[in-house]
């Protein structure tokens, strides 16, 4: 059954905490301005449709070949949630995001064909959320278009209010960190089924 609660926390988590894509805007908008930024942005979303529209075609034809895999995927999927939610506990901001160089269209577009955090997250949302929730390819591509609609307003957030977010972050980031981390730990113990084993 669909857990509508836990896919909205867990992409909510991921997608508007730190990341490459969420820094580089609030950097770029802090040194740059927001208009200078917009191009950045559009091209980190492309670069989301894309990846996404890519992860779930692979994950659809891998569970048409190997249904079994699906458990293991999801414990992987947990396990490198987990892993982000460490992370996330653990990091600060620094005043070395400032120094952000004049960003492109086409520089947000390539980021998330090396961004980690982006790759790994659109494999587990489509093998976790996606392919096996929606049969159909309109409600894939209404998904698809509903997290890019998602990650759109998280660069547009910290690059809209890349000051003000420094800012308060810098001061409270601790507390932040461990209330994003926690979310994600919850979400990843949700998804992982060890649940189901007690």
């Amino acid at each position: 059954m669909f857990d509508f609660y836990v896919f909205l926390t867990y992409t909510a988590v991921v997608t508007y905490t730190p990341g490459p894509n969420n820094i580089m805007s609030m950097a770029h908008a802090t040194n740059h301005g927001f208009k200078k930024t917009l191009p950045f942005m559009f091209g980190v979303i492309t670069g989301f449709v894309l990846i996404f529209s890519l992860s779930n075609f692979f994950t659809k034809l891998l569970f048409a070949l190997i249904p079994v895999i699906k458990p293991y995927m999801a414990l992987v999927g947990a396990s490198y949630m987990a892993y982000l939610a460490f992370k996330i506990m653990g990091s600060s901001y620094g005043s070395e995001e400032k120094k952000a160089p004049r960003l492109t269209y086409f520089n947000g577009l390539m980021l998330q064909f090396v961004n980690p955090k982006f790759l790994l997250f659109a494999l587990t949302v489509s093998s976790t959320f996606i392919i096996p929730y929606c049969s159909e390819t309109f409600d894939v591509i209404l998904m698809v278009g509903f997290l890019s609609l998602m990650g759109l307003s998280s660069v547009m957030v910290w690059g809209g209010f890349g000051t003000l977010f420094h800012r308060f972050l810098s001061r409270f980031s601790k507390p932040f960190n461990l209330l994003m981390g926690l979310l994600l730990l919850y979400s990843a113990f949700s998804l992982s089924g060890i649940k189901e084993w007690f």
